[in-house]
């Protein structure tokens, strides 16, 4: 017994050891821990075995040596377990009372690591002008797993000390164990974590419009320690810096310093811009994520203006792309989001899509790791859309875009920008996402849905959906196509963009286009039987 309280106890102070700092409020929070630890446990070793109390001090049924023969009753080492683990489960109670402190002093730590951290930005900018920070590496210690850890580890001690063994997985008892261990485990995918900080990479050029993309971004961001703003900016253009250098400490100003041109073979000296592109992208997250160190990101360029939602989207969906091994970005983007084509009372609506979109979009550190060594030279947008990175995995979406594009003038020399892209309609209503359940995202969930919503809606030809046709209602309606050609027919008639890469569709999943054509949800899908994409349509 003494050997498992004195393992507890060293085991209790170690993990508060982990969330020490200096500091005023964290050593009274210190003291306060151990104190109130150092009582419990006083209370519960001086206490009396489990039963009534007698006359005698000893429990039911008698004094001293009646519980002597109870105990051999019970037969002696599992007497001792029964008790023991009752009191473990006693010492678990009381550490739920103390769930509320340790959250009470992380949160005290880490306004004060973040004011420290301020401090330290707005010391530097007064000394200097430099462009390019090394910030001090975030720390993170989220209060509700440090906690459950604690409860854990605690019942391994007490049953280590006593040489009891786990039950078999194969037995009822194993079963069960696991079973509720997976339920005390379950991430809730519906609760973003509070402590993440999710930074914004604005990739900047010779645009001094960026001035329009950071006034949104820091007009609608609702805490500059939990969202910093990191502008680099390629190109070497001082109007540019000077612009984004007037907004002082509110963003972060980084240079990507090698400005020189590509060598390209001839007929690529055109596609130079794709090539500056593509290292700029490089260089910008390998200084997010090795020299900021951070363990995500939201990029953004130049010419993207943002919703008001546009944090709270990101944040509530960053534990389900965590989470999801099957995901790899979130997207603010619908390439499908033009006026008419969404529906204007779903602005809570997302999707599921094998396309990659871009245009707001957040990635994993994790992510960066596996793509960083393969980048390439250029074109890194469609490179990202082949399947040997995507690997068959998918992006979230959302129906009504909380980014749009104001920039015309660009590499692409306004590629698509005056057909399609100046008439994405943007979300201007605040969605709180946080506060939404979003676990219908995962692709087990979503996919028994999507499928069924899909292929039970009526199957209907073009015809019958445009002008002087017989349907009525607003669907949704399924549009069968079976061919690369036979899509492409389909959704220029239905005003979706026909265009593929790597064999899919813009906004697709599974093979299906969903969008609003003359006020009808409508399905374009391939069969019933789909399986894979086919790459040669593109």
């Amino acid at each position: 017994m003494m050997k498992a309280f004195t393992s507890l106890r060293s085991l209790l102070w170690c993990h508060w050891a982990m969330v020490r700092k200096k500091g005023s409020l964290i050593l009274c929070g210190a003291f306060l821990f151990i104190a109130w630890n150092a009582l419990l446990l006083l209370f519960l070793w001086g206490r009396p075995p489990i039963g009534r109390l007698g006359e005698g001090g000893g429990a039911e049924p008698g004094a001293g040596e009646e519980w002597g023969a109870g105990k051999a009753k019970m037969g002696g080492a599992n007497g001792l377990a029964i008790e023991v683990f009752r009191l473990a489960e006693e010492v678990e109670s009381e550490l739920e009372t103390q769930k509320k402190l340790l959250k009470q002093i992380q949160t005290h730590r880490e306004l004060w690591e973040q004011q420290k951290e301020l401090g330290k930005k707005e010391s530097a900018n007064a000394k200097d002008n430099k462009d390019i920070q090394e910030p001090k590496k975030n720390h993170q210690f989220p209060a509700v797993p440090l906690y459950r850890k604690i409860v854990d580890d605690t019942k391994t001690v007490v049953k280590n000390a006593l040489g009891v063994t786990q039950p078999h997985p194969d037995t009822e008892e194993g079963k069960e164990d696991q079973k509720q261990e997976m339920l005390e485990n379950e991430v809730d995918l519906t609760k973003p974590t509070p402590q993440i900080i999710i930074p914004i990479l604005v990739i900047a050029c010779d645009r001094v419009t960026v001035k329009r993309s950071l006034d949104k971004l820091i007009q609608y961001r609702p805490s500059p320690e939990l969202f910093p703003i990191i502008v680099s900016q390629d190109c070497g253009h001082a109007d540019t810096a000077r612009v984004i250098g007037s907004y002082g400490s509110q963003i972060t100003h980084i240079s990507q310093p090698d400005l020189a041109d590509i060598p390209v073979r001839p007929d690529h000296r055109k596609f130079q811009g794709y090539y500056k592109i593509a290292r700029h992208y490089r260089w910008a997250l390998n200084q997010v994520f090795n020299v900021f160190a951070h363990s995500t990101v939201v990029i953004v360029e130049d010419d993207l203006e943002v919703a008001p939602d546009f944090f709270e989207y990101f944040r509530a969906l960053y534990p389900i792309l965590h989470s999801d091994p099957t995901l790899w970005c979130v997207s603010a983007w619908n390439d499908n989001g033009r006026e008419g084509l969404v529906d204007p009372g779903k602005t809570d609506l997302l999707y599921r899509t094998d396309f990659f979109p871009g245009l707001g979009w957040m990635l994993l550190k994790e992510v960066w790791a596996e793509l960083e060594p393969k980048w390439p030279k250029a074109f890194w947008d469609d490179w990202m859309r082949h399947p040997e990175q995507r690997k068959e995995r998918s992006c979230i979406r959302p129906e009504i875009s909380r980014t749009i594009t104001f920039g015309r003038k660009g590499v692409s020399l306004g590629q698509f920008f005056d057909q399609y892209l100046r008439y994405i309609k943007l979300n201007i209503e605040l969605v709180p996402f946080t506060k939404l359940d979003l676990s219908y995202l995962v692709r087990e969930r979503y996919d028994e849905v999507f499928n069924k919503d899909v292929y039970s809606a009526p199957l209907v030809k073009v015809e019958e959906l445009q002008h002087g046709g017989s349907l009525k209602g607003s669907g949704p309606f399924r549009v069968q196509y079976s061919s690369r050609d036979s899509f492409k027919v389909l959704a220029r008639n239905l005003g979706a963009m026909d265009d593929l890469k790597s064999g899919v569709p813009r906004t697709g999943y599974r093979g299906v286009v969903s969008f609003i054509s003359r006020g009808r949800r409508i399905y374009l899908a391939p069969h019933e039987g789909w399986t894979k994409y086919d790459t040669s349509w593109s």
